[in-house]
């Protein structure tokens, strides 16, 4: 049992700009480009920074209103300077937050989730830019068809990584929702079997109807 990896997952044709490049172009880029951010980079293609638009919106955050109608935001010197800025190197946030190709959907989702980002530049082990991975794309793990997540629960999950036989546990799979029937030995290892599915790519939630030969748990009497 395999998490996808960024690899499989990212795009390898990045739009990218230089630390020189100016504020117009980069919004030339965004939109011929259809993108939201690009990695900045230097002369060897190693990431300094990103761009987004959200760096970008503070330069037509900071005019004056000429009508009057909405107040100049009051900004802290690191968005002045943002908002005062005319070339990537001024506009970029730095240090960038990077992916490794090697990482698996749940590591990078996670990162992204801390960091609270849309996208993570992915960089080998010299730092040079390799692809771009995004929100959109950990989430394609979830377009996964059901026979392939129930295959995987089944085959590599169930049988050779618990080790059950192929007819002790059954599992039904829509629209990535598992429900798992059948008996294990221990009650112990009911919560685990949980764990495991609820791991696998694609999975959206899971019900299990199980019984137990066994109580371990010191909780009850055996299920009939």
């Amino acid at each position: 049992m395999q998490h996808r990896t960024v690899d499989e997952l990212m795009t390898r044709n990045v739009v990218r700009v230089r630390p020189d490049t100016p504020f117009k172009e980069i919004v030339k880029e965004l939109a011929e480009n259809d993108v939201t951010a690009v990695p900045v980079v230097d002369p060897n293609d190693r990431v300094v920074g990103v761009v987004s638009e959200a760096d970008l919106m503070r330069k037509s955050a900071d005019q004056p209103d000429p009508f009057g109608r909405v107040p100049v935001p009051s900004l802290e010197a690191w968005e002045r300077a943002k908002a005062e800025g005319a070339r990537a190197e001024d506009l970029m946030s730095a240090p960038p937050v990077c992916a490794r190709p090697e990482w698996n959907v749940v590591e990078t989702a996670r990162l992204m989730t801390t960091q609270n980002v849309k996208r993570l530049p992915v960089v080998d082990e010299t730092d040079k830019l390799v692809g771009i991975v995004s929100r959109a794309d950990v989430l394609r793990v979830f377009l996964r068809e059901d026979d392939a997540i129930r295959s995987e629960i089944e085959r590599d999950l169930l049988e050779h990584t618990v080790g059950l036989a192929p007819s002790a546990v059954r599992a039904e799979v829509s629209e990535g929702q598992v429900t798992l029937t059948g008996n294990v030995e221990a009650r112990s290892a009911i919560p685990l079997i949980e764990r495991l599915c609820r791991s696998v790519d694609g999975v959206v939630s899971v019900h299990q109807r199980l019984t137990y030969t066994t109580d371990d748990t010191g909780g009850g009497f055996p299920t009939p």
